[in-house]
């Protein structure tokens, strides 16, 4: 069955297709009377008929839940050009939680203003998509875009009540914990706060002052991996360590 988000609370009997929805319709050639899965990132979604007028008729409303089973945001400083995207759309697909865009000393991509509005809008898209696709109910969060030592001064101390692990910090593995090692201590459903850096990683300032912050180092094994890979393959060590762990509330 065809998914469609619209970002209202969907209620009641029926619901308005909004310009987004309108179009994925009219690319996947639907129908009026034909049905759809219909969700608005909350939380489930409702079997959903087409109707004239660019409407839908809500049918029925399953709960169903495809989350982790612990809130993870990637904090990962951007990467340039279509990477970001891509970053996006398969952190969405693996699970993640929430996404903070971090401008960094080695980072290639600013954005401030209207054009970071602008991006985060077309990121938002992107997750909205890979929603669509992968079977999530519940679409990540876009933090604004922000410098790394900004946000890191931003952050409660310790980090609310997550656990915070740095990505590999200086390229020394071996002063880093094994990722699979750290993630055995979490307590089951505890949050976790990652940060990873752009291209050329961060520099000696950043990673002291995450470290200060109380991010712990690990390791993501003996090879160097690209700034949109390391986030995503730590996500997904996280991702299959959690998968005995209730969802999270």
């Amino acid at each position: 069955m065809h998914r469609l988000f619209l970002p209202a609370p969907l209620s009641g009997a029926s619901a308005d297709l909004n310009a987004q929805a309108r179009r994925h319709v009219r690319a996947l050639r639907l129908r009026e009377g034909d049905e759809v899965a219909a969700f608005d990132g909350e939380g489930g979604q409702w079997r959903a008929r087409l109707l004239p007028g660019d409407r839908l008729e809500l049918l029925d409303f399953d709960p169903v839940e495809r989350e982790l089973g612990r809130a993870v945001e990637l904090a990962v400083g951007m990467p340039a050009n279509e990477r970001m995207d891509w970053l996006v759309e398969k952190a969405t697909e693996l699970g993640a939680r929430a996404l903070a865009p971090l401008m960094c000393a080695r980072g290639v991509l600013r954005l401030e203003g209207e054009r970071a509005q602008r991006r985060l809008a077309h990121w938002h898209g992107v997750a909205v998509a890979a929603c669509e696709q992968c079977g999530r109910n519940r679409v990540p969060e876009l933090r604004e875009v922000a410098g790394l030592q900004a946000w890191l001064r931003a952050l409660p101390a310790p980090a609310g009540q997550a656990r915070c692990l740095l990505a590999a910090p200086r390229g020394d593995a071996a002063a880093a914990r094994p990722v699979a090692r750290w993630a055995a201590a979490l307590r089951p459903g505890q949050p976790v706060l990652a940060l990873s850096g752009p291209e050329g990683g961060l520099d000696e300032a950043e990673i002291d002052a995450a470290l200060r912050a109380g991010f712990e180092p690990v390791s993501l094994g003996p090879r160097t991996l690209r700034a949109e890979t390391a986030p995503l393959a730590l996500l997904a060590a996280l991702a299959a360590l959690a998968e005995s762990d209730a969802p999270p509330a």
